[in-house]
């Protein structure tokens, strides 16, 4: 099960979430294209080791496993999963 990230991530795009990710699976990085352009970060459920690294790095608390994801946000499952299935 993936970690997803969620609304409060939106305007902020802080990267110490991506700093401590080991497998860097949280996308776009600063040096990516489209990471000045995107709203927030994003979590590819298929890279994601399940860690939890990132989860206490995030300094808005908008990172949850998938299963803990609050139901106010459970939409951003979807739009995490999205994000990399664009084409």
């Amino acid at each position: 099960m993936a970690y997803v990230i969620t609304q409060p991530c939106i305007g902020v795009r802080d990267a110490s979430c991506v700093d401590v990710c080991p497998v860097d699976c949280i996308h776009p990085s600063s040096n990516e294209p489209g990471y000045e352009e995107a709203e927030q970060l994003f979590i590819n459920p298929d890279e994601c080791i399940d860690c939890g690294a990132c989860e206490p790095a995030c300094p808005v608390t908008a990172i949850f496993e998938e299963s803990a994801v609050p139901d106010e946000w459970k939409s951003y499952i979807k739009i995490n999963a999205e994000f990399f299935n664009r084409g």
